[in-house]
């Protein structure tokens, strides 16, 4: 599991008008490649799917059903089926503190979800509540859309849950120390030691903590320093000769967290730190003492920052990446209690109130446990950890002949992680190496930090071939690792784009453009989630790799679109936003509403928060239609609700993999609309990021999505059910036991 995932700027909620008007397709474009494009190869053509065409029938179907439209919804009665998108993600953040909590959760695997628990909530106030307290600081006028809250009281519900929520966190970290305890695995403090063992622990520290240590106390002549984002620090309140002064000790970077003993048990850098921290400050008492740590604003605008259009837009991201490190402080955390006055203090320095800083009994970064089966025998870490899983390779995705001449014979449909993505590194290498590939183009978004996509994409570069990746340096917490690759890609040859300036581009999709005998063949693979070997092996997504004419024609006006600049534009067979994404979506929304009991509409995402799309919904309920919701994170919408939502049944699954593939179905039976893509049901997604849907024409292959909707339909063992009063109650079961990711890893096990 991600964490997650993994922050965001604030979002407006509110519809914006996207700026300019929709342009014709170019007729040239078309007529250039009509005669090139492959033989179609699907078993289910696109004029056989003519009926999936939301152009070509949602219009018929408002105008046959116009007279039974769904009823218009009061301003209250929207607001009554809403809830504040921060709210909802503190309980979604809440849910995977519960799998800490789980005794069904191997031992190990409930400290994973415990600290991908506190780095998500890390990142939310990095990110979310950062924003908050800039609106807050200059007094701006907002009132949230769903709640009418201000920015004053919306943090103060945010602080309020949070702090409920470190109790929780306290006590389920206590309940693993115990069991941790049981397997031998005891963190000791320095106060409990033997003799010999404390003298070797302090030959320890007087070798290898004692010379890298940069302790500072803040006096007249020694001014209060910059404490580094979520960098843990000792804090002292000092007294020498009657004054009171303060005392530091930064964490050492380049010591380990743990310090391990002979019988097996380990202490803390932090605890080390404490109980000799009266040898660094030898002449001062110590009044108190404890572990902090400051998590400091990193919601950096970066279109709006002063940006010279004749800059390097990589250099702009290098320099504004400098300056998050020095912005404003959000948040205090202390470990273990104190006199009070050591906390009064750093909130006066730091400028942070009262209900901005959280004691904790459990550590404040909780990365270093993962190491304490580094040196376990494989029983032990079978024991401690769920069952190893490695992706498999279908047996339907291969061909002698390579992955080309595997998809002249149809479709390949990849459900990650259970099916591995080498099909689609073998296609792009595949590509590097041919000497008939005249190109591939590509976008980024997330990428892993040793990734064999990048150097097939350098290779390709270097045979020839014309390489165009277009790379969004604003993923947020992945801007340097994408600064740094653009830079290898530019390098090797590649033609970088870094986006566009006013959206981000989140897009899935990769064009590979090869010469044959006498025509072009295009092979095209669209994706729900981002191209990264390393989370595809714990994100559940879906990959799409077709040569489907409809598909690859419009993915090559796509990235023609892209290199002019030309966002928004309409496409026959894809989905793009920002421009046509959430219209078609509203037009299926009410094609459905106007079937009334007839009417079904299934989707799984990741959040949703549009209110656009949430009123929709709720009059399509109104008028009968059944609706399934799979949204894993943060939901806005408030099922359940009678007269309004109670057509409306919305679950969140979490469990071993991150729920991440976004899939959309309209209507019931074989002749559905099925689209995949990169996009959830968020502003940010509909209007103000590049995202990109595909149809899925195969018969066998719509086949295989419609049972991932139904069996995560079925999970009675890790999914939730989000009720009218908010909560989010176990979907349990007597008559059957279903727990649909482990479905899926036997099934892939199968059928491997």
């Amino acid at each position: 599991m991600t964490t997650s995932s993994k922050g965001e700027a604030l979002e407006a909620d509110k519809a914006v008008e996207a700026g300019n008007s929709k342009q014709e397709l170019s007729v040239a474009s078309a007529k250039e490649h009509s005669a090139t494009s492959v033989k179609e190869h699907s078993a289910v053509s696109a004029k056989e799917h003519s009926a999936t065409s939301v152009k070509e029938h949602s219009a018929t179907s408002a105008k046959e059903h116009s007279a039974t439209s769904a009823k218009e919804l009061s301003s209250n009665e929207l607001l009554d089926c809403m809830q504040n998108r921060e709210l909802s993600w503190l309980k979604f953040n809440e849910r995977v503190l519960e799998e800490a909590g789980s005794p069904d959760t191997p031992l190990f695997e409930r400290l994973f979800f415990l600290n991908i628990y506190t780095t998500n909530l890390d990142e939310f106030f990095m990110v979310r509540v950062g924003n908050f307290q800039d609106i807050k600081r200059s007094k701006a006028v907002y009132s949230d859309s769903k709640t009418g809250m201000d920015a004053t009281q919306l943090l103060a519900k945010i602080f309020e849950t949070v702090a409920r929520q470190y109790k929780k966190r306290d006590a389920i970290y206590a309940s693993i120390k115990e069991e941790l305890d049981l397997a031998g695995y005891i963190r000791r403090l320095p106060s409990e030691l033997s003799e010999e063992e404390e003298s070797q622990l302090l030959k320890y520290y007087q070798t290898e903590i004692a010379p890298v240590l940069a302790p500072q106390v803040v006096d007249k002549t020694h001014p209060f320093p910059h404490l580094e984002n979520k960098r843990l620090i000792i804090a002292l309140n000092l007294e020498k000769k009657g004054e009171r002064v303060f005392g530091m000790v930064p964490m050492p970077n380049n010591v380990e967290r743990i310090y391990f003993l002979k019988d097996g048990g380990f202490i803390l850098l932090e605890d080390i730190l404490l109980h000799f921290s009266q040898r660094v400050f030898k002449k001062f008492t110590i009044l108190a003492k404890s572990v902090i740590c400051v998590t400091r604003n990193a919601d950096l605008d970066t279109v709006k920052e002063s940006f010279d259009i004749d800059d390097d837009y990589r250099d702009h991201m290098t320099k504004l990446l400098k300056r998050r490190k020095r912005l404003a402080p959000v948040r205090l955390e202390m470990l273990g209690s104190d006199s009070g006055k050591l906390r009064e203090y750093l909130c006066k320095r730091l400028n942070l109130d009262a209900q901005q800083t959280f004691q904790s009994t459990a550590p404040l970064d909780l990365r270093c446990y993962e190491h304490l089966l580094d040196n376990a025998s494989p029983a032990t870490r079978a024991l401690y950890h769920f069952p190893p899983f490695e992706p498999v390779t279908p047996a339907a995705a291969l061909s002698s002949g390579g992955m080309f001449e595997r998809l002249r014979q149809g479709d390949v449909m990849l459900f990650h992680p259970y099916e591995s993505l080498q099909p689609f590194l073998s296609l792009i290498k595949e590509a590097s190496e041919d000497k008939k590939v005249l190109s591939i183009q590509i976008t980024l978004y997330r990428i892993a930090h040793q990734s064999r996509l990048a150097e097939y994409l350098i290779a390709a570069a270097e045979n020839g071939k014309r390489v165009v990746v277009f790379i969004e340096l604003r993923a947020r917490m992945d801007e340097e690792n994408n600064v740094e690759l653009a830079m290898r890609l530019e390098e090797a040859g590649c033609s970088v784009f870094y986006g566009q300036l006013d959206y981000k581009v989140h897009a899935k999709i990769t064009l590979i453009t090869r010469r044959a005998s006498n025509r072009y063949e295009h092979f095209a693979h669209i994706g729900t989630g981002n191209y990264n070997e390393t989370t595809m092996k714990s994100y559940s997504d879906i990959s799409l790799m077709t040569m489907n004419e409809a598909i690859t024609r419009d993915a090559i006006s796509f990235f023609q679109n892209m290199l002019i600049g030309a966002v928004e534009e309409s496409y026959p067979t894809l989905w793009v936003a920002p421009q046509d994404f959430k219209t078609n979506l509203i037009e299926l929304i009410r094609r459905e509403g106007a079937l009334g009991k007839e009417g079904v509409i299934t989707i799984k995402v990741n959040a949703l928060t549009d209110n656009d799309v949430i009123k929709e919904l709720v009059k399509a309920s109104c008028a009968g239609t059944h609706i399934d919701l799979i949204v894993r994170g943060i939901c806005c919408l408030v099922p359940g609700i009678k007269g309004l939502t109670e057509n409306i049944h919305i679950r969140s699954i979490l469990g071993r993999f991150l729920e991440h593939s976004r899939v959309y179905r309209f209507g019931a039976g074989k002749d559905c609309d099925l689209y995949i893509g990169s996009g959830d049901l968020m502003t940010r997604s509909t209007m103000r990021r590049v995202e990109l849907f595909a149809p899925v024409f195969d018969e066998t292959l719509r086949a295989r999505v419609f049972e991932l909707l139904d069996i995560e339909l079925k999970d009675t063992v890790k999914a939730r059910m989000l009720n009218s009063r908010k909560q989010y109650v176990w979907s349990k079961s007597h008559k059957q036991t279903l727990n649909s990711q482990q479905y899926f890893i036997d099934k892939a096990r199968e059928e491997a």
